[in-house]
């Protein structure tokens, strides 16, 4: 494919709108009708709520879970990056994090792990993650001495190519140096989840399991039956058969969690799907926020993501279920929380 740079990407895409089609999803993520009057979301963080509308935190388990999510001292938990292009929201939230050398290590192999669920629409839809968002994990990897970055999903909308090409992201992880890889079912490996409490194994991808570092990738949106896909949400695409995890699927999320581990989260919120998810089709159903979330924890930022949605961590399912099994902190009043105005 040939490189082209993000103006004359746009300028390529703009023309070719009016030809988009939606194709059928999986059974249990059938769309519904876009709503007639869509109501914008408004960002409205749980630690900025009146009196009247405080809710208890999430109920953590009584384990000692001290070493887990853990943030040095001198470091946030959490950093959100507003008001700029996604990869200076990105390389400026990471910075603010320690730098990607705090986590990518002289020579190790990096998978990231976007969304590019379907080859149905372009990235201007929000059901895929953003590719300059991608683009510039690849870079800050490779610049921190990263021997190989991979980037990865499993699509179930249309072929793997396809897909890895019409999000946009293909183009842009080769602009940085990454590779984009499929991922054949031969590579998938029955795994033991020690430590699931619903969910006991599955058959997960065997590059994510052997990597040094994996990145979660999630862009933020609506989901059918999850309510929203965030961190937790999108690792569902490193496992083959993920029909049987929609039963349970708060659990079950939070089990395949406690197995795969992302050493960094990075939510994509330059442009969210508020209704309709998980794949879209109407762009009056598409907020510009123009946002990153970015964070070690991933029931962190999953949580701060709940937020963007106007909801609270408690009304996710797996954000629920983690937070139980101690994997993470819900408590969005209880985090240091940096936030970078770019545009300022």
């Amino acid at each position: 494919m040939k490189s082209i740079n993000r103006r004359e990407f746009l300028k390529t895409l703009s023309l070719s709108f009016g030809g988009l089609a939606l194709n059928q999803t999986l059974p249990a993520c059938t769309r519904k009708p876009p709503s007639a009057n869509l109501k914008q979301p408004t960002i409205h963080p749980p630690w900025q709520v009146t009196q009247s509308e405080q809710r208890q935190p999430i109920p953590t388990s009584s384990t000692d879970n001290s070493k887990l999510a853990q943030t040095p001292a001198g470091f946030p938990d959490l950093v959100v990056a507003r008001n700029g292009e996604p990869e200076e929201m990105v390389r400026r939230a990471i910075s603010a994090l320690g730098g990607m050398q705090r986590f990518v290590a002289q020579g190790s192999k990096v998978v990231i792990k976007p969304n590019i669920c379907v080859a149905y629409h372009t990235f201007e839809y929000a059901a895929t993650t953003n590719p300059w968002v991608v683009g510039a994990l690849v870079k800050l990897c490779l610049e921190a001495g990263a021997k190989q970055v991979q980037v990865l999903d499993f699509p179930f909308g249309g072929t793997v190519d396809e897909a890895y090409s019409k999000s946009g992201i293909a183009d842009q992880v080769n602009l940085a140096g990454g590779e984009m890889v499929g991922m054949p079912r031969f590579k998938f490996v029955r795994t033991e989840i020690p430590n699931g409490l619903d969910l006991h194994e599955a058959d997960i991808f065997d590059d994510v399991l052997k990597a040094d570092v994996l990145i979660d990738v999630p862009i933020a949106k609506h989901h059918s039956l999850a309510r929203l896909t965030l961190g937790m949400k999108n690792l569902l695409g490193v496992i083959l058969d993920r029909p049987p995890i929609h039963h349970k699927m708060g659990q079950r999320l939070a089990d395949l969690t406690s197995r795969v581990k992302p050493a960094l989260t990075v939510i994509d919120a330059v442009r969210i799907l508020v209704e309709n998810g998980p794949t879209g089709g109407n762009l009056a159903d598409v907020k510009k926020l123009d946002t990153v979330i970015v964070s070690p924890d991933i029931v962190a930022a999953d949580s701060y993501g709940t937020t963007l949605f106007n909801l609270y961590p408690e009304e996710i399912s797996y954000i629920k279920a983690a937070t139980a099994m101690g994997l993470g902190n819900s408590d969005l009043k209880d985090m240091r929380i940096e936030e970078i105005n770019v545009g300022a």
